[in-house]
Parts: C-alpha cells; structure tokens; sequence
C-alpha cells in the first residue's frame, strides 16, 4: 500500500505548489487507481460479458509471455481492469510554434520533461490547445487508450482498450512495459523509441511462438506499410524546417507552409489506399494536419532505426538488449541522441 501510496502523495503535494495542471493529473490517477479489479474477478463475475471476458483471459497470457520471453517487469500492472466509462484514459495535447517542427515541452514530476501535457478530460484538453492556439501555435489533441506510470503504480488494463485484436493487446501492453524497465527522464525520443522497438519485437516474437504465422506476415506489411509513410512525414518536416529557416516574409512562409501540407495530404489519399481506405493517420487530414502532427510522431519514431540497430546487434536477446539500452541511457544527452537518434 504505501509502494502504491507514496508517489501519489508527492504528486498532490506538488500539485499544491504547482498549480491546478498536476492537481488534476493526481486525481485523474487517483480516480483510475481506485477503480481497478484483479483480472481473475471480473473474469469470474457471471455478469462480465463474454466478450470483455475472453479479452481479460488473453491477457493474461500475453502479460505471462511479457515476463517469460520478453524479460519484461514482473508486477501488478496489467493484472487488473479498470473500467473507466470513457474511451480513452487521458487526452495529450502536442504543440509547435507556427514556424517551427521543433516541440514546445513541459516538465513534471516522475516523468521529466516531455513534449506533449496529458488531461483526464477532453474539455479541459481541448481548452489548453484552444489557449495555445491563440497564441499562435500549432496544436494537436490526440486521445490516448494506455499509458504508464514507469513502475510507481500497478497499472491496470483499461475499457479502452477491450474491443482491439488481441495483436493491438500485446502490442500495447508490451510497450508500457517497457517504460517500467528503461526510462530516460526529459528524452522521450529515446523512451518511445525504446518502447516501439520493445513492442514490435515482442509481437513478431509471440506471433510466431504461437504458430500464426499468416498474423505475422500481415502484422509485418502493416509495419512496413506504416513505416513508409512515417518516413514521408519526417521528409516534410526536414522540408518545413529548411523553409522556416528561410529569410523570407511570415505571409510568404505561410502560403509555402500551406502548399507543403497540400501535397502531403494528396499523398496521403494514395497512400491510403493501400490500407483498404483506412489507415492510421486519416483523422489528422481529415481535420488538418499541421506541424504539431508532424512533432508527435518524432517523438515515437526518430530514434527507432538506431535502436533496432542495438537489437540486432545483440542477436535479438532481449536482456542482452536491455543491457546495451541501459548503458546507451547512461550517456551523456547529445552522445545518447548521436548514438541512436541520428
């Protein structure tokens, strides 16, 4: 009790000092922890439908594989369910200046600086990016299903996430894991490509430890397909910021800025294609896509290249892996990003 207690209490603590933003993220958490359940519970209550009942089970399993194979944290988080009434647990509200594809940041508590603030609420989200962007950024709020508390709490699986594939289950799962074995406060760069890696690799791995291998092969055209068209956005973002760095008019600029958003968004409806006409990015054009997209998505994937590099190297094994992280995220912040992130 007091190992789940302590954190909360300094967070209140400091959210007295701070200000009303991490107050409401103390209770936000608070709320969340209170209504949690161990698995086996709900999985017996004979008014758990079938459904929810068959998602809890697999789950399990899959967190058994995480521990066994993985080498991944073995503790309380993800062996209860939280039903929280909402679909999604936290709203993150991602910023950039108007011309520019760099980050505006924030620091907490726990988790450091990071390039995105987190609301329990919509409305209050919302509010935040609406303030931002009457200040003249560029603003994004993205709905968020999962996300960890690196080890402080037993974080408990969510009605936000029941309905997904049991492949979206392990997926995520593994990558909130991972933050609880290796996490860099301030570079969340390193710790979301760390995650991704982490979860990519572990889904390739139970995949094909479980016999499906046609899951697998579709698992790996959804990555590459995805991976393509990650790596067409960071091409507009190093194109944005050659143009922000131009001496030229802001007007002149913005009417640039407008044309490069276009031809993405032309590609994007191509690309799209390939998805069955759905993918994954639709939402972000369907509403207008702007630099802050553009920074949330570098933060997930600039430093995964580098760090499946590390994997590689270390023939796949994953705690020979985590040790080679540990010693990366032991470096010097520019070394760090040089060694991985470039």
């Amino acid at each position: 009790m007091f190992r789940t207690l302590r954190p909360l209490v300094l967070l209140l603590l400091y959210g007295l000092l701070a200000g009303c933003y991490v107050a409401q993220a103390a209770r936000g958490q608070w709320s969340v922890m209170a209504k949690r359940e161990p698995i086996a519970k709900v999985v017996a209550r004979s008014s758990t439908p079938p459904a929810v009942r068959t998602q809890l089970e697999r789950v399990l399993q899959i967190r058994e594989f995480a521990v066994r194979e993985l080498a991944l944290p073995d503790n309380g988080s993800y062996r209860s369910y939280a039903d929280l009434g909402r679909p999604y647990v936290v709203w993150n509200v991602f910023a950039a200046p108007e011309f520019s594809v760099e980050p505006r940041t924030w620091c907490f508590p726990i988790a450091g600086c990071v390039a995105y603030r987190g609301y329990f609420g919509e409305e209050r989200a919302r509010r935040f990016a609406r303030r931002l962007a009457g200040e003249g950024d560029d603003v994004y709020v993205g709905g968020v299903a999962a996300y960890s508390t690196l080890g402080h709490f037993d974080d408990p699986v969510l009605n936000t996430m029941i309905g997904w594939s049991d492949v979206q289950l392990a997926a995520i799962i593994f990558h909130e894991l991972s933050h609880q074995l290796l996490y860099v406060p301030g570079d969340s760069s390193f710790n979301e490509g760390f995650a991704s890696v982490v979860e990519s690799a572990g889904v390739r791995r139970w995949l094909l430890a479980a016999g499906r291998e046609p899951e697998l092969a579709a698992y790996r055209g959804r990555l590459r397909r995805y991976s393509q068209f990650v790596a067409r956005l960071e091409a507009t973002r190093q194109e944005l910021r050659a143009l922000y760095m131009e001496d030229q008019a802001a007007e002149r600029r913005r009417a640039r800025k407008r044309e490069v958003f276009a031809k993405l968004a032309a590609e994007h409806a191509e690309w799209q294609g390939q998805w069955g006409g759905r993918s994954p990015f639709e939402r972000w054009f369907a509403d207008g896509i702007n630099n802050a997209h553009l920074v949330s998505v570098a933060t997930y994937e600039e430093c995964v290249p580098g760090i499946e590099a590390v994997l590689a190297a270390a023939g796949g094994e994953p705690r020979e892996f985590y040790a080679r992280m540990h010693a990366i995220a032991q470096l010097e912040p520019q070394a760090r990003r040089q060694r991985v992130c470039n």
